[in-house]
């Protein structure tokens, strides 16, 4: 499903955030992706749905060669790859509903199809009552689950989520979680970037761990 072959990405001379990384993800796997911050977890993450390109290297995603790939191919590769981003990036002047329909309505699909898989999706993290809210009328966690519902709702085959408890205390983090659990097993890839170890104590998967861009653990239990 994915496998990186000696992945590097440079900033500079003297700025190197990922070293010579290869690794292989297999299909439906709950991977989590740990390390300090400036580990390299953001970087690792961006590359696999091609918003960085990798310096040196390739990067395969259900066997297309990524780092080839053309700008006009790109879109069609995010199609099928939810992100979600510590900072929630949803967009304030925008209602619940449109912050998720957007990415349906980015791919053409119908007025109909688009209403009721955001519905499905807002069901499923609890905030279905909240469709014409704005963002910043929710709480911290209610907005972190609208942005998990705006990356389930395109049916992602990958899910990559950066920090997506980093702001959050730990009830809702246990809430968040849940939602991750149920997304692998409908059969989504997951990779999780996290620097609390206590996710992976408590929901114990595959970990690969980064230090100063290199990966040093890959540990499965």
């Amino acid at each position: 499903m994915i496998q990186l072959f000696n992945v590097t990405k440079s900033y500079g001379r003297d700025s190197v955030a990922l070293r010579e990384m290869s690794v292989q993800i297999e299909k439906g796997e709950f991977v989590y992706v740990t390390g300090p911050s400036g580990a390299g977890k953001s970087t690792f993450l961006s590359m696999l749905y091609a918003a960085l390109k990798p310096t040196r290297g390739q990067i395969l995603i259900n066997g297309a060669n990524i780092t080839r790939m053309r700008s006009r191919q790109i879109p069609f590769l995010r199609r099928k790859i939810g992100v979600v981003f510590q900072d929630f990036k949803l967009l304030n002047s925008r209602s619940v509903y449109e912050n998720v329909a957007f990415a349906l309505e980015a791919q053409g699909k119908k007025r109909y199809e688009v209403s009721k898989k955001v519905y499905q999706a807002l069901k499923e993290v609890g905030l279905e009552h909240r469709l014409q809210r704005r963002p910043l009328e929710l709480s911290g966690g209610e907005q972190q689950r609208i942005a998990i519902a705006r990356a389930l709702v395109v049916d992602p085959l990958i899910l990559l989520a950066d920090e997506p408890s980093g702001n959050l205390d730990q009830e809702v983090t246990l809430e968040i979680m849940e939602l991750f659990k149920r997304a692998h097993a409908r059969g989504t890839t997951v990779l999780l970037a996290t620097h609390d170890h206590s996710l992976y104590q408590r929901f114990p998967k595959r970990v690969l761990g980064l230090e100063g861009g290199r990966l040093v653990m890959d540990h499965v239990p």
